[in-house]
C-alpha cells in the first residue's frame, strides 16, 4: 500500500544542517542587486517524488535535494488539471473561473480582457530582469512565434518528446493516439527533448550575466509518451514494483457526473490496462520517466551551483498538474481528486528556510505574488493568488485561503489543511477527511454528521464562473439547455466507457 500518511516525514532524516535566516522581501539598492529566479516546470508530475511520498519506490534525488535546501509545500494544488488552463492561470495569476480558459484552447491573448494582461515574466522584465525560456512553460505551441518576444526576451528549444521508436510500442483504444504510449526502446538520454532543454539551460547559466535573470525551464516528461532509456527502467524491476492501491468499488460513492469531466479521452481506463496486462508497464514507465526528468533537473541545479549564482538565485520547482495511474479506475488527469491536483511546489534560495515542510494549502497562482515579493518588486495588482512569504518565514503560519482547482465551469475542488470538498456543475458533491482518509476513498458528502463542514467549505469555491473563452473546445464540458456537451457533442450515458 502506498503510505501517503508518511509523506511529510519520510525523508526528514536526510536534511542538511544549514539553516538560512528568516525570509524577507529583498530591498535592493539597484536592479542588479535583486535575486535571480530559476523557474522549473515539470509536465504531468503528480506527487510521486521521494520528498512527497506519493509512491514509496520513487527515486528523485535531485528534487529531494532541492527540497532539503528549501521549503516544500506538501499541500500544494494546481488551478486546473489540464495543461493550457493550468499554465494560463500560473502565468497570469488568474483562476480559470476568472479568465474563462478551461480547455486546451485558446491562447489566452485571444481573449479580449487578457490581451494586455501583464504576465509573471513580463512583470519581471518591466523591473529590469532579462527573461529567458525553453521547453514547456506555456502550453503547446503557445504563444504564436510572432508574439514570443513580447512574453520572454530569449527563447531556447521547444518542448518535445525527442527520439521515438519506429512504431508505437502499445496500441491503445480511443484512436491509438500517438502520444499515449509507454515503454523503452534503444535510444540515448542525449536524444531526448528534455536533455536538449536542460543543456540549453546549462549553457545560459554558464554565461556571464550583466543583469538579474528570470530563467524558465520547462520539462516535458513524465507526460506521455513515457519513453525512457533502459537504465531508468532498471531502477524499477517489474517483479518488485509496488502498484497503486485501488479498492474494489472505490467509485461506488462517487457521483456519476464525475465521469463527465473526462468523458472520452485517449488516456486509457484501468479496466483496459488490466485486461491487456499494461497496468504494471505503465506504472513502471511513469516512474522511469520521473527519474529521468529528475536527472535533468539535477543537471540544471548543478550548473546553477557551478555558476556561482546559487546564493543569489531563488529556485522554484512546480508541476502543472498530476496524473492518475489507475486510481479511481482511470489513467490521465482531468479530475478534481488528489492524483490530478496535488503537485510538487518547492522554493529554495537566499533567505528561504532549509529543510522545512509547509502543510498549509498552497496554489500555483501563488507563485506570481510570492516571487515578486521575494525579489522586492512592486506588488502586482488584480491577481487571484496570495503571497506565500508568510509561510516561507514560518511554515506553521495559517493561511486563510484554501487551494482551489477548477475543471470546466462549475466544477471545483476546495482543499484546506484537513478537508477536500468537490462541487460539480450538476450540484453533486464529494467530501473527504484528508487526515483519516488521505487516499480519498470514502465520500462523506451525504453524511449528516458532516453537513456543517460541507456547508462551510461550500462558501469558499468560486460562484461567478466566467463563460468559456471564445475558441474553447478540446476537453470542454458545458451544458446547453438540458443537454451536457463534451467537446461540442451530446453526452449519451449509454456510451460511457468505464
Amino acid at each position: 500500500m502506498i503510505a501517503r500518511d508518511l509523506r511529510r516525514v519520510c525523508w526528514m532524516g536526510l536534511l542538511v544542517l544549514t539553516v538560512f535566516s528568516p525570509v524577507r522581501a529583498a530591498e535592493p539598492d539597484s536592479a542588479n542587486d535583486r535575486p535571480n529566479v530559476l523557474f522549473i516546470a515539470i509536465d504531468d508530475l503528480n506527487d510521486w517524488e521521494g520528498c512527497l511520498g506519493g509512491h514509496p519506490q520513487a527515486k528523485t534525488p535531485y528534487m529531494d535535494r532541492l527540497a532539503e535546501r528549501g521549503t516544500l509545500f506538501s499541500n500544494a494544488h494546481c488551478q486546473a488539471p489540464l495543461c493550457n488552463s493550468s499554465r494560463t492561470a500560473i502565468m497570469t495569476g488568474l483562476r480559470p473561473s476568472s479568465t474563462g480558459v478551461y480547455a486546451l484552447q485558446p491562447w489566452f491573448r485571444k481573449v479580449e480582457e487578457l490581451r494586455d494582461h501583464v504576465t509573471l515574466p513580463q512583470h519581471f522584465k518591466s523591473q529590469g530582469y532579462k527573461t529567458l525560456t525553453a521547453g514547456k512553460i506555456y502550453h503547446g505551441g503557445f504563444p504564436p512565434k510572432p508574439e514570443r518576444t513580447a512574453e520572454f526576451d530569449v527563447w531556447g528549444p521547444s518542448a518535445g518528446v525527442g527520439v521515438r521508436p519506429p512504431e508505437k510500442l502499445v496500441t491503445t483504444p480511443g484512436g491509438n493516439h500517438p502520444l499515449v504510449d509507454w515503454g523503452t526502446f534503444p535510444h540515448r538520454d542525449e536524444d531526448k527533448g528534455d536533455w536538449k532543454v536542460a543543456s540549453w539551460a546549462v549553457e545560459q547559466l554558464e554565461q556571464p550575466q550583466e543583469e538579474p535573470f528570470f530563467l524558465s525551464v520547462g520539462f516535458f516528461l513524465p507526460h506521455v509518451p513515457c519513453y525512457a532509456t533502459q537504465k531508468w527502467f532498471d531502477l524499477y524491476p517489474e517483479d518488485e514494483l509496488i502498484m497503486p492501491e485501488v479498492p474494489e468499488g472505490d467509485r461506488s460513492d462517487v457521483p456519476h457526473f464525475s465521469w463527465y469531466l473526462y468523458w472520452k479521452l485517449p488516456e486509457v481506463r484501468l479496466s483496459w490496462l488490466k485486461e491487456t496486462g499494461q497496468w504494471k508497464p505503465l506504472v513502471r514507465a511513469y516512474l522511469a520517466s520521473v527519474s529521468f526528468v529528475d536527472s535533468q533537473v539535477g543537471r540544471v541545479l548543478d550548473a546553477l551551483e557551478a555558476s556561482g549564482h546559487a546564493d543569489d538565485t531563488i529556485v522554484v520547482l512546480w508541476s502543472d498538474h498530476g496524473w492518475h495511474l489507475g486510481e479511481k479506475d482511470i489513467s490521465g488527469k482531468n479530475t478534481l481528486w488528489h492524483e490530478s491536483t496535488r503537485v510538487p511546489l518547492i522554493f529554495a534560495g537566499p533567505g528561504i528556510q532549509s529543510g522545512e515542510i509547509c502543510s498549509q494549502p498552497a496554489e500555483l497562482i501563488d507563485m506570481y505574488p510570492t516571487l515578486a515579493e521575494l525579489c522586492g518588486l512592486p506588488a502586482p495588482e488584480g491577481l487571484d493568488g496570495h503571497s506565500l512569504v508568510p509561510q516561507l518565514e514560518d511554515v506553521t503560519t495559517a493561511r486563510q485561503w484554501p487551494a482551489i482547482t477548477t475543471h470546466n465551469p462549475g466544477n471545483h475542488s476546495v482543499v484546506t489543511d484537513r478537508w477536500r470538498y468537490i462541487h460539480y456543475a450538476d450540484g453533486s458533491e464529494e467530501l473527504y477527511d484528508l487526515k483519516s482518509d488521505p487516499n480519498e476513498w470514502t465520500n462523506l458528502a451525504t453524511s449528516a454528521a458532516h453537513a456543517q463542514t460541507k456547508s462551510e467549505l461550500a462558501k469558499l469555491y468560486p460562484r461567478n464562473d466566467a463563460s468559456p473563452a471564445p475558441g474553447s473546445k478540446s476537453r470542454l464540458l458545458i451544458k446547453e439547455g438540458d443537454q451536457w456537451l463534451w467537446e461540442g457533442e451530446p453526452i449519451i450515458d449509454s456510451e460511457l466507457e468505464r
